[in-house]
């Protein structure tokens, strides 16, 4: 699990970065902090991977307090000030978000500041890692649908949405493909097309420029012809 708190005086915000973490996987709250001060004294004797660190607060601002820091953790910079993303970046935070932001930029952040991160250092049982199931949530007719990527069996691009096709039933999702590719891990999944994802053990043949899966038939983009040739000419 990657443990994360976060450091900002509006409740708002902590609602926002909360509802999108809960809908990635391996994400765990450990702290909501409205200051630095109790920040700072959270980490004083508590280790996270991964802050959300407002800058304009009271007291003490964001940057101010993440100096204070003699080993700070991956931050994420969640503010509405553009103009100190330089002095962010001096800092050697991971990215810098500017309120407000979208889903899908959130997850690119989230991916960029958890790259290096293994999940066997955060799990006592490296077997319960090999056998732990990849999950995410899809937000669709005002609900969210809990997936279990063991079960997709394709995805396709729908305008500006997408459809998730599962064992037995099809959800429209109101995120971009773009935003799948990101979130999937690409050991398991593969863009073959400019609408399509494919996981790579449900393949079931590859054949001129179509992929069989079940009895789907997925198209191969020209311009991925080499990539999906690897799979079995690598």
């Amino acid at each position: 699990m990657i443990k994360y708190i976060i450091v900002d005086d509006e409740p708002l915000a902590h609602e926002l970065i909360e509802e999108f973490c809960s809908m990635l996987p391996h994400m765990e709250l450990k702290k909501n902090c409205y200051n630095a001060m109790e920040a700072m004294q959270f980490l004083n004797s508590s280790k996270v991977d991964l802050m959300f660190l407002d800058l304009n607060m009271p007291k003490l601002k964001g940057f101010d307090f993440l100096k204070t820091l003699s080993k700070p953790p991956k931050v994420i910079v969640t503010t509405a000030y553009k103009e100190f993303a330089l002095e962010g970046y001096e800092l050697n935070v991971s990215d810098y978000l500017v309120k407000p932001f979208s889903f899908e930029r959130f997850v690119k952040a989230v991916n960029k500041a958890t790259e290096d991160f293994s999940t066997l250092t955060h799990t006592t049982d490296p077997t319960e890692v090999l056998t732990e199931s990849f999950r995410f949530f899809v937000k669709g007719d005002k609900k969210y649908h809990q997936v279990n990527a063991d079960d997709l069996l394709y995805i396709e691009a729908f305008g500006n949405y997408t459809k998730l096709f599962l064992s037995g039933e099809m959800l429209i999702s109101h995120e971009k493909i773009s935003f799948y590719e990101n979130l999937l891990p690409s050991t398991k999944f593969l863009r073959v097309h400019k609408s399509f994802i494919v996981p790579l053990e449900k393949i079931k043949l590859i054949e001129g420029n179509r992929i069989f899966i079940n009895e789907f038939e997925i198209p191969i983009g020209q311009t991925y012809k080499s990539v999906v040739s690897r799979l079995y000419n690598p």
